[in-house]
């Protein structure tokens, strides 16, 4: 469809007042994070360089692509009330053009800035939040830490391991255990070591004090040592916790690490689930948000701007309360990590549908 003389004019008022929205909520965000953060920076001497370039630059981005959304809905309701109080709108539909077509370059303006928000959080900002990350784990809070003792993991089909605890800085685990069971679940392989040590250059694993007990046709063989390297299919960061990993994975490599997590039996992969859903879910609400913000600022009421805006805050607020409860239930609850993720668009969406039909009437 060919663009008109009002579809470039509301695209521009579209675009135009989100990214000065974002504009200016970024200058508030970061001086209330800089206000939050002066003593880390203070006390772990952070440089002036790296807090601009390797924090800051990008920890932006990554903020307004979240809350891209909340962004949008105000923007919409703030110029299309405006719109709406000085007529324009009015004029507009009784020149002929029905509110489907008014709505056309709105929702256009939306799949844009839907696009480009699937496009960063899948795939740029991930790459990004590296370097944050590697910032906030020197100068803010150390993002590694050790899992809880008496780890049990499945590495491969019928491959157990356990490790009574593991210490992530030496790449040293004590007690460890590996076991194998055949298609009958039968055991046919352990192995026992007092202490392993994983060896980055090599990828080989050195036990200390193990024995092997092997179990063949009925019969079993046990061997001991004092110093073994062997190949296992396990790495460190099985072992230990690195608070909010996926911040650093584009939507395929965290799909990769769901399916591999899977497999190994690690029951703390729900927060990766949600974040996958949250992927999809979050630059889909950008167009649920926007066909409500228009159908609820189109129409010239008493209470003009302000009470379009307070309207609109308040359903924006509602939306991220349900996404946050949602959100808990999936990981501390039985809530499916797919339906935490996108609840609240299911929800708003029957609100979108409703104050369309309601406003085209």
């Amino acid at each position: 469809m060919r663009l008109k003389v009002f579809d470039i004019y509301i695209i521009k008022k579209f675009l135009g007042t989100f990214f000065y929205a974002i504009a200016l909520l970024s200058v508030v965000i970061i001086i209330f994070d800089i206000s939050e953060k002066i003593d880390d920076f203070i006390e772990n001497e952070a440089p002036i360089g790296k807090i601009i370039f390797q924090y800051y630059v990008v920890f932006i981005p990554g903020f307004i692509n979240m809350f891209s959304y909340l962004f949008t809905f105000i923007a919409v309701i703030f110029f299309t009330s405006k719109l709406a109080m000085n007529t324009e709108i009015v004029a507009i539909l009784s020149s002929g053009v029905s509110f489907n077509r008014f709505l056309y370059p709105y929702m256009l303006s939306a799949f844009i800035l839907t696009i480009m928000s699937f496009m960063l959080a899948n795939f740029v900002i991930p790459g990004a939040n590296v370097v944050m990350r590697d910032f906030k784990d020197q100068y803010i809070e150390k993002l590694t830490k050790n899992k809880d003792l008496n780890i049990h993991l499945q590495i491969s089909p019928g491959t157990f391991v356990y490790v009574e605890s593991f210490n992530s800085s030496t790449n040293t685990g004590q007690k460890f255990s590996l076991e194998k069971f055949n298609e009958a679940r039968e055991l046919t392989y352990k192995m026992n070591a007092d202490r392993i040590v994983y060896d980055s250059i090599t990828g080989k694993w050195q036990a200390t004090n193990y024995y092997i007990r092997t179990i063949a046709d009925n019969a079993e063989s046990l061997r001991r040592g004092a110093v073994m390297d062997t190949v296992i299919n396990l790495v460190p960061k099985d072992l230990f916790i690195k608070k909010e990993e996926f911040e650093e994975m584009n939507y395929l490599q965290i799909r990769d690490y769901i399916n591999e997590q899977q497999m190994k039996g690690n029951p703390r992969i729900v927060d990766y689930q949600v974040e996958k859903h949250k992927r999809i879910a979050f630059p889909f609400a950008t167009l649920v948000m926007t066909l409500i913000g228009v159908s609820l600022s189109s129409r010239k009421v008493r209470g003009g701007i302000g009470l379009h805006l307070g309207s609109g805050i308040a359903l924006a607020f509602l939306f991220i309360l349900i996404m946050q409860i949602s959100s808990v239930f999936a990981t501390s609850g039985d809530l499916a990590p797919w339906l935490a993720a996108w609840l609240p668009n299911i929800l708003f969406g029957i609100v979108a549908i409703y104050l369309y039909y309601k406003r085209t009437r």
